[in-house]
């Protein structure tokens, strides 16, 4: 994901995150115009794992590792 850094993705999981805990408390929550309640449940789900991978990847320094490949 170009464009995008460390502590953007950090800034974004930190709200996904927010929105479970109020949503799992039996609250609504709101990002920008759009309110989010339990039957999204899923979708806050699915988005708190793709930040956290986006903060785990920037946090490795990014890119792609190889592994166990020597130069022949």
């Amino acid at each position: 994901m170009a464009g995008i850094t460390l502590t953007q993705a950090q800034a974004q999981l930190a709200v996904w995150l927010a929105a479970d805990t109020a949503v799992a408390q039996g609250q609504s929550y709101a990002i920008g115009t759009r309110t989010l309640t339990r039957a999204q449940a899923g979708e806050i789900r699915t988005n708190i794992e793709f930040w956290d991978r986006q903060v785990k990847r920037l946090t490795r320094g990014g890119g792609i590792r190889v592994r166990g490949i020597t130069p022949g």
